[in-house]
């Protein structure tokens, strides 16, 4: 059953016959191509995984780690604008990006994109650990062929099973320090998994027509909005709790357990007003798409002050 509304236009991604043409293309251009706000949250998350895991870790160890993190991050993106060329180009938030306007040719950010994920993984694999290379490639695979090109396209739960692209970066970072996994990079994973649909339902709402526009099937152009702001409480009422566990089982200190609390139940109010409030909802919309930015580098970066980044630099000078 689709829930893909009807006369949406599903070109997939633009194979362009204009290949063999001059690239206009400059240095911003494919430093867009990467996303490097998305690329920024990934490195950060992924150093907290990094910073926290127990064992030994050589400075440029760490260092080809993260840069291979962010790489493969900026490969996912430019992937992701390679295939989803034709509906950025239909976006008011997405049109200005590079292929839509023509100014990095499709075939270029595939190349680009393809380039970067097979450097990432192999000196990953090489210099770092398999598990790390063998999470990395997974999670581009995952954002690229699962959320790109099948999720986004057919599902109005595309961000919440695609989140869990943009939740492996501390695992990945773990994994990287110890070459295993254990309980507490996934429960990394869950806070950032359960954080991503209230993040990204709260913008859909005031972007509906903009998703609607594309033919994307977010849940507010399906379910409504008084469905979506349900769906954001219900997440973050799992979130919260989800967000104080780190401290509730003894893998944070007091200092953790405060901010935690403190910015859940901000987390919660926002969300209850989005819930409450009448048409329009863009106002509380933004704010809580806003706060939840803060709310995840508040913990991510309390963790790293707290007990992550003094035995870091501690592993670093051993």
């Amino acid at each position: 059953m689709s829930l893909i509304s009807e006369g949406a236009n599903f070109r997939g991604p633009i194979v362009a016959s204009t290949l063999a043409e001059p690239s206009s293309a400059s240095v911003g251009d494919y430093i867009a191509l990467m996303k490097p706000r998305v690329m920024s949250l990934v490195v950060f998350t992924a150093l907290v995984g990094l910073a926290v895991a127990p064992g030994h870790l050589h400075p440029l160890t760490g260092f080809t780690a993260l840069l291979c993190i962010a790489v493969g991050a900026g490969a996912s993106g430019a992937l992701n604008m390679w295939y989803d060329a034709d509906i950025d180009a239909l976006m008011t938030r997405t049109a200005r990006r590079p292929v839509p306007m023509g100014r990095v040719q499709p075939g270029e950010a595939l190349a680009f994109g393809l380039t970067l994920a097979c450097f990432a993984v192999v000196v990953l694999g090489l210099l770092v650990n398999v598990l790390a290379a063998a999470l990395l490639a997974f999670t581009i695979f995952f954002y690229v062929a699962i959320y790109t090109m099948w999720l986004k396209r057919s599902t109005p739960q595309n961000i919440v099973i695609g989140g869990a692209a943009g939740a492996f970066p501390p695992t990945i970072g773990w994994a990287a320090v110890t070459g295993s996994l254990s309980l507490e990079p996934v429960l990394l994973f869950l806070i950032i998994f359960f954080w991503t649909p209230p993040h990204f339902w709260a913008l859909a709402l005031y972007r509906t027509e903009d998703y609607a526009r594309a033919g994307i099937p977010m849940l507010p152009v399906v379910a409504g909005d008084v469905s979506t702001r349900r769906h954001i409480m219900l997440y973050t009422l799992v979130l919260v709790p989800l967000g104080i566990a780190p401290w509730a089982l003894g893998y944070a200190g007091v200092l953790y357990g405060v901010v935690a609390s403190v910015t859940g139940a901000i987390m919660l109010a926002l969300a209850g007003q989005v819930l409450q409030e009448r048409r329009p909802v863009e106002r509380a919309c933004r704010h809580l798409f806003a706060f939840s930015i803060l709310y995840l580098f508040l913990l991510f970066a309390t963790l790293l002050v707290e007990r992550g980044w003094g035995g870091l630099i501690a592993r670093l000078t051993a």
